[in-house]
């Protein structure tokens, strides 16, 4: 069987529904099963093995007939829940396993095919495996791992994954090719080893399974597999014995599960490893090479001209003409953001109904924030290819929607003070930037609509439901990120939202990245003394100097507090470090302690209406001098620019004010603003850096424009650097640049940057 059967597609040819419902309207066949047969051997639907596969034309028929397409005959039965053949008393444990899979005896694979192994096989899956035994789907292999000291455990394989973004990114092949070569890829659904104390036994049994699986599938099923997939539950296992048994981990998965048709993601990220079984395996499977993606300096290809298609360019929405509808969309929006799509497109219908089209697909389809923010994420990782070092700022916001009353699927997202509660969308984000405060690109975005219900959480709730577990998924995304990058050190920045054990637990299973947190809890030290305590107790190392800028007066609104005025001064700050250790906290007894530095700053003498400045942080980088401390304050400062990104998503972007009937769709939108947010950012940051040669963010024509604009306007000069060029784009936005005046803000910097566009088109700047 070189390619897979495609019973539903070749039953769903209009001309082959009508000789169905022909046939049905006869009264030929009084039950499903004769029907199925019939078509089989009309249209040759057999499996490897020569078999009909009525079971494959019965599912097809059913789906078929949930469309409407027809109506079978009544079932006369439905298929109760079986019960799994087990033995009537565990496995026994076993004895005298020595500590080296060297001295194994015996050591052996025992392939399922009976009735005794199977029952053993389901007793130890029901009774030590956290998965149970079942059920698996598809083509199944069951293997039992014997030995003369007892049984040590068991495999099982069964059909894989329909769809996996990561995996079917590294194979490098579309759905349609994926469609037919599916079944060449199976899934060690389950890996079950009763004892770790056994060096290398996990990744020796790896290796045997993987020597036999493709012969006895081929004896079993007629055909041979090319790539196996598994998945590891990373806060748990950190896939040592995979890569030692040379399995390739190739991404993560988003958490959901074959069956969560809603998209709920409950199933937990787990990292995704393949195994190939044929060298040639790309080939064989019609697939190409992925190619290695250059690397891409900040700011380029932002203009006009080409910022749609390097940002969202070949999109994987299903269909080439969906991802093209997609860039034109984009490049409308970008023109002026904050509107919507009706305004922008100034009356060209064909535009407004293809974009509304877009954004309205069904909630199935493949049309999703993930899919529309690939070539962007894709473009980040070439960026961050390009920097020796490179910052990944996590951070929370909610997105209010509690005007739209209408649309489904929003979560409760807070409640006022007479317990209303406020419904929106709370979202995670992790954004890169470069060491000179320049955003690289969004590295990951997660959505929840919390219950009310789920929202009440205990101790003992699993990290995996909590909202806490979004700052864990982030941090695994940014170790997937560290595996396709590896010439650039990456540190996760996060505040103090983030200070709780399993993140550090996370971490140290995979330390490939670098974490700095500021501390929340003033957790007990090794010594006894609290982390406080200890640090302002601990030897002066230096101070520094910390510019804190003048801040209005903010009275209280109904979703913020209210804010002091604050006066512009600069600090000075005290600087400690040191190592600590803490003790796992006793909800974690099981687990060993964390090895952490802090880094601890405290302003000596605040003004007495002024909070003294004091942060503490924690990091997994080693803090062996004066210039590592300062270091990490460096970068945290630089967290800020999350928030920066946040507000123009808000106030720039007006994503706020979208209004769509369904979650869904509103996520697709606001995954096309988190992009144009992001340049928006990206052009007015001039201002931080403004040292940097202009070139980082406007072409050459552009600078050509900029300067012969200069030339002939007062107050003005040709752009030396960034920075000058970002007060002249101010300028032609109307920023009187006057030695008083505030910085522009983003709408004058944006009316400005369209005008330039037009300018370097060639057109002339009307004063309207």
């Amino acid at each position: 069987m070189e390619t897979q059967s495609q019973i539903k597609r070749w039953l769903s040819d209009p001309a082959v529904i009508a000789a169905i419902c022909a046939v049905l309207s006869s009264g030929v066949h009084e039950r499903r099963t004769g029907l199925a047969r019939q078509l089989c051997e009309q249209h040759g639907f057999r499996d490897a093995r020569g078999q009909w596969q009525t079971a494959g034309c019965l599912k097809a028929l059913n789906e078929l007939s949930q469309a409407g397409h027809f109506v079978l005959p009544v079932a006369r039965s439905r298929p109760g829940r079986s019960t799994p053949r087990r033995l009537r008393a565990p496995v026994p444990a076993p004895q005298g396993v020595p500590d080296d899979v060297g001295a194994v005896q015996g050591l052996h694979l025992i392939r399922v095919d009976d009735d005794a192994a199977m029952r053993i096989w389901n007793e130890l899956m029901l009774g030590e495996h956290p998965r149970g035994a079942g059920p698996l789907v598809g083509a199944q292999m069951r293997y039992l791992i014997g030995s003369a000291h007892g049984w040590l455990g068991a495999f099982g394989f069964s059909a894989a994954a329909l769809k996996l973004r990561d995996r079917d990114a590294w194979i490098g092949w579309d759905g349609a090719t994926r469609s037919m070569h599916l079944h060449r890829l199976v899934s060690m659904s389950r890996f079950l080893l009763r004892l770790r104390g056994c060096r290398n036994l996990a990744s020796r049994v790896l290796s045997v399974v993987m020597g036999r699986l493709a012969g006895d599938f081929e004896a079993r099923f007629g055909y041979r597999p090319w790539l196996v997939e598994s998945f590891v539950d990373t806060v748990a296992y950190d896939g040592a014995c995979y890569r030692a048994a040379n399995w390739v981990r190739v991404g993560r998965t988003r958490g959901r599960g074959r069956q969560d048709r809603a998209h709920r993601c409950q199933a937990g990220t787990k990292a995704v490893y393949l195994y190939p079984l044929l060298r040639t395996f790309r080939e064989r499977l019609g697939a190409t090479r992925p190619t290695v993606a250059l690397s891409l300096a900040a700011g380029e290809g932002l203009d006009a001209s080409r910022f749609a298609e390097q940002e969202f360019g070949g999109a994987p929405l299903g269909d080439k003409r969906l991802s093209q509808r997609l860039v034109a969309s984009v490049a409308r929006l970008a023109e002026q953001p904050g509107r919507t799509f009706s305004g922008v497109a100034q009356g060209d219908v064909a535009a407004i109904k293809g974009y509304y089209r877009l954004i309205d697909r069904p909630a199935l389809s493949e049309v999703t924030m993930a899919n529309i923010l690939a070539p962007h994420q894709s473009r980040t990782r070439q960026r961050i290819a390009n920097e020796s070092r490179v910052l990944c700022v996590a951070d929370g916001t909610t997105l209010d929607y509690t005007g739209l009353a209408d649309c489904e699927g929003l979560g409760h997202t807070g409640s006022n003070q007479t317990g209303a509660f406020s419904r929106g969308i709370q979202m995670h984000t992790t954004l890169a930037i470069n060491e000179q405060g320049i955003p690289l690109g969004i590295v990951d975005v997660r959505c929840r609509t919390p219950q009310v219900d789920a929202q009440k959480t205990t101790p003992k709730t699993p990290i995996e439901e909590k909202k806490s577990y979004d700052w864990v998924q982030g941090l695994h995304s940014c170790m997937a990120l560290a595996e396709q990058v590896p010439k650039t050190r990456i540190t996760c920045v996060m505040d103090r939202e983030a200070d709780f054990f399993e993140l550090f637990v996370a971490h140290r299973l995979n330390p490939c990245v670098d974490l700095l947190i500021r501390a929340a809890h003033n957790r007990v030290t090794g010594t006894g003394v609290k982390l406080f305590d200890r640090l302002r107790a601990s030897p002066v190392r230096g101070e520094i100097e910390l510019t804190v800028k003048r801040q209005s007066t903010r009275a209280k609104r109904s979703k913020q507090k209210a804010r002091p005025a604050r006066t512009h001064r600069v600090a000075q700050l005290e600087l400690h470090y040191d190592a600590i250790e803490f003790a796992p906290p006793s909800t974690h007894k099981d687990k060993a302690g964390l090895s952490l530095w802090a880094v601890h700053v405290r302003e000596k003498s605040a003004p007495q209406d002024a909070e003294p400045i004091e942060w503490c942080l924690l990091s997994s980088r080693p803090i062996v001098d004066l210039a590592d401390a300062e270091q990490c304050l460096r970068d945290y400062a630089l967290r800020w620019r999350i928030e920066d990104w946040h507000r123009v998503l808000k106030s720039g972007c007006q994503v706020e004010e979208l209004a769509h009937q369904s979650v869904d769709r509103l996520e697709r939108s606001i995954a096309i603003n988190l992009v144009i947010a992001w340049r928006i950012m990206v052009m007015t940051l001039g201002r931080e850096v403004p040292e940097l040669p202009a070139h980082v963010l406007f072409t050459d024509i552009e600078i050509e424009v900029l300067s012969a604009w200069a030339r002939r306007h007062p107050r003005a000069q040709p752009p030396k650097n960034l920075g000058d060029a970002i007060v002249l784009v101010a300028m032609i936005g109307g920023y009187t640049n006057r030695n008083n005046d505030p910085p522009a803000g983003h709408e004058l910097m944006w009316y400005g940057y369209q005008n330039l566009m037009m300018m370097s088109m060639g057109y002339e700047l009307r004063d309207d």
